[in-house]
């Protein structure tokens, strides 16, 4: 039987290069996603080289945390779990709101891979040896450390933002490393570097994402921007694939696979327990794995 994997916004760019280099080499694959036209033209190219089972694509709006909690639903009563890829990602020039009421950036970067992960850890150990990847950033360094609220004092700048929920997930991810130790599911993050995809070729383009002192050296940072951005998707999966599936990484826990595809040294601050600690406390406050009364799963 083949191992089964689960690649979110796996229609498009880095996941969907992620989802065929898995179907390459055997796996069953869900690619999650929200256009069903994106989905049907992702699950053909990925079954043009599938050496496993067909590809098969499933809707979710993974901004919406009871979306989240259906797509858990669904997924679990689909029995073990070997492989689940946390790719989803979105940087916004404005701040905007989800459906919760939640600011957008935190809720898809951090709050929607952690609630995933949290409520499909049975599956997955009832498929281990098993792995949880979570796509991680190099803009964690320009973050605001700040997690005692969803929104961190001053003003909005998506690229900084952005960075202040992906170091809220690397910070999780490293935890939940430690926490699932022993337990058969090993927890990495995946950093792809730069790519060019729908959202370095559109949001990063606006000078509103960064704050005023980089504003006054846009054309120097945007021309950063664009070197940075300008591999290829392919190249930028290749450490997602290793993390998920290759045999190097195998009883190996709690490693950050660097945009080279090897481990690299994870970024200190998240690393930090007190991190970890506050991260997690906002997390289980805004998406608690029990719906609240009233609101259905």
């Amino acid at each position: 039987m083949s191992k089964r994997a689960v690649v979110t916004a796996g229609t498009g760019g880095i996941g969907l290069e992620t989802a065929t280099g898995l179907a390459a080499i055997g796996y069953a694959v869900t690619v999650v996603g929200r256009n069903a036209e994106r989905g049907a033209r992702a699950v053909e190219r990925i079954d043009a080289v599938t050496t496993g089972p067909e590809a098969r694509f499933v809707a979710a709006d993974l901004a919406s945390l009871g979306a989240v909690r259906a797509l858990a639903t669904r997924l679990a009563g689909e029995g073990p779990l070997d492989v689940l890829v946390n790719n989803v990602g979105a940087m916004f020039a404005d701040r905007q709101q989800t459906v919760d009421g939640i600011e957008a950036s935190f809720a898809v970067n951090h709050l929607s891979p952690y609630l995933l992960t949290e409520l499909l850890l049975e599956p997955l150990r009832a498929g281990g040896p098993s792995r949880i990847v979570n796509v991680t950033s190099g803009s964690v360094r320009v973050a605001k450390r700040s997690f005692g609220a969803v929104e961190p004092p001053g003003g909005y700048y998506g690229f900084h933002w952005y960075g202040r929920a992906k170091l809220a997930n690397l910070a999780y991810t490293l935890d939940l490393a430690e926490r699932l130790r022993g337990t058969g599911i090993s927890v990495f993050a995946a950093d792809p570097g730069g790519a060019a995809t729908e959202m370095t070729d559109g949001t990063m383009r606006s000078p509103r994402i960064v704050s005023p002192g980089l504003r006054l050296l846009w054309p120097l940072v945007r021309r950063t921007f664009e070197r940075a951005t300008s591999g290829s998707a392919s190249v930028a999966a290749r450490p997602s694939i290793l993390a998920a599936a290759d045999a190097s990484l195998d009883g190996r826990t709690g490693l950050v696979i660097g945009p080279e595809a090897r481990p690299v040294t994870p970024f200190a601050p998240a690393a930090d327990p007190r991190t970890a600690k506050a991260v997690l406390r906002l997390s289980r406050r805004l998406a608690p794995l029990t719906p609240p009364a009233g609101v259905t799963a």
